[in-house]
C-alpha cells in the first residue's frame, strides 16, 4: 500500500501580548482643526501598538486642554492613578509638548513615572526611557526648566521696563496717602489728607522735627495712614523725601537698577517743587552728615527743635 504523506505547515504562535500599553493624546482647543490633529494622533500611536507583537492596548487617554498651568486635565490624571495601580507599563505619546504643558510639569510627570516603574515614549522625539538613564534625562530637563523660567523672569523685567519708559506702567498711579484713586484708577487729591500733608511739610521747614510733627499731630486727633491713633517716625520721614507729592513719578529700571524713568504732571501735586527742595535741603543741614575736602564724616552736632 502505497502511502503519500503530506506536510502540513503550522504556522508559529505569535508572540502574546503582555506589555501593557496606554496612548496619551492632547490637543489645546475644540476647533475642527485641533479635533482632527488629536484623531490623527491617536490613528498613528494605535498603529505603532498595533505593529509592536508584545505590547497590548489597554487604554487611550485622550484630553481637550489649554496649555495653560492649572487647566484641567482629567484623562492625564485618570493615566497617572492607572500607572500607580500598575494598569500600565508603557506609556506612548505623541511628544513631549503634548505630554506636558511646560517643562516643570514634564518633570513631575516623568519623576511619577519613574516611580511607578513606567516606560514612556516620546514618539516625534524619538526618546524612550528604557534606552535613556531617566536620571539624566530628568536632569537635561531641569537644565531647560530652569532657562524657561530665566527667560519667563527676564520678559518680565522687559515688559516692566517697557511700560515705565512708555508711561503705561501701573506704577505710576500707585496711591499713597493724600490722595484717591478715580473709577478710571486716576490720582486726585484727598482733600482732608493732602491738608496734613501741606502741614507736616510747613512745620518741617519751620523748624520743628520729626517727633514734635508727630507731636502735633497726636493733639490734632490725625490718625496715621495706616488707621492707628499715633504716627511714627518713619511714614512721616517717607512722606518728606517723596518727590511724588510734586506731581512727579520717578521709576527705576528694575532689570538694571541703573536707569530711571520720570514723569511730570503724572498728576495734581499737593506741595509745589519749591518746598520739596527747600525740605531736602532742611534734610541734609539737620543731618550729622558733613561732606568735606577730605569725604563724608558724621559730625558730633545733632539737630535740635530746641535750638534757635
Amino acid at each position: 500500500m502505497a502511502y503519500n504523506p503530506k506536510v502540513h505547515v503550522i504556522p508559529a504562535k505569535p508572540p502574546k501580548r503582555e506589555k501593557r500599553v496606554g496612548i496619551y493624546c492632547r490637543v489645546s482647543t475644540n476647533d475642527a482643526d485641533q479635533l482632527n490633529s488629536l484623531a490623527v494622533q491617536v490613528s498613528a500611536l494605535t498603529r505603532l501598538v498595533a505593529a509592536t507583537p508584545q505590547w497590548l492596548l489597554v487604554d487611550v487617554y485622550m484630553d481637550i486642554a489649554s496649555s495653560k498651568t492649572g487647566a484641567s486635565r482629567k484623562e492625564f490624571a485618570r493615566m497617572l492613578d492607572d500607572c500607580k495601580s500598575k494598569k500600565l507599563e508603557i506609556i506612548i505619546t505623541k511628544s513631549i509638548s503634548r505630554f506636558g504643558r511646560d517643562t516643570v510639569e514634564t518633570l513631575e510627570a516623568l519623576r511619577l513615572m519613574r516611580d511607578f516603574g513606567v516606560r514612556v515614549i516620546f514618539e516625534e522625539e524619538n526618546i524612550d526611557t528604557d534606552d535613556v538613564d531617566s536620571n539624566l534625562l530628568i536632569s537635561v530637563m531641569e537644565s531647560v526648566a530652569q532657562s524657561e523660567n530665566e527667560s519667563r523672569s527676564e520678559n518680565i523685567r522687559m515688559g516692566l521696563s517697557f511700560r515705565a519708559a512708555n508711561g503705561t506702567s501701573g506704577l505710576y498711579k500707585r496711591k499713597l496717602y493724600g490722595y484717591a484713586k478715580t473709577e478710571t484708577g486716576e490720582l486726585a487729591i484727598d482733600k482732608g489728607q493732602a491738608q496734613v500733608v501741606r502741614d507736616i511739610f510747613r512745620w518741617y521747614l519751620g523748624g520743628d522735627s520729626v517727633l514734635g510733627i508727630i507731636k502735633k499731630l497726636s493733639d490734632a486727633g490725625i490718625p496715621s495712614p495706616t488707621g492707628i491713633e499715633k504716627w511714627s517716625k518713619r511714614p512721616i520721614e517717607k512722606m518728606l523725601e517723596n518727590e511724588k507729592y510734586t506731581g512727579t513719578v520717578t521709576l527705576l529700571d528694575s532689570s538694571t537698577q541703573e536707569y530711571e524713568y520720570k514723569i511730570k504732571d503724572n498728576h495734581p501735586p499737593i506741595i509745589t517743587e519749591n518746598e520739596f527742595r527747600s525740605v531736602q535741603e532742611e534734610k541734609m543741614k539737620r543731618s550729622n552728615i558733613v561732606i568735606g575736602d577730605s569725604g563724608t564724616h558724621r559730625s558730633n552736632k545733632k539737630y535740635s527743635s530746641k535750638k534757635k
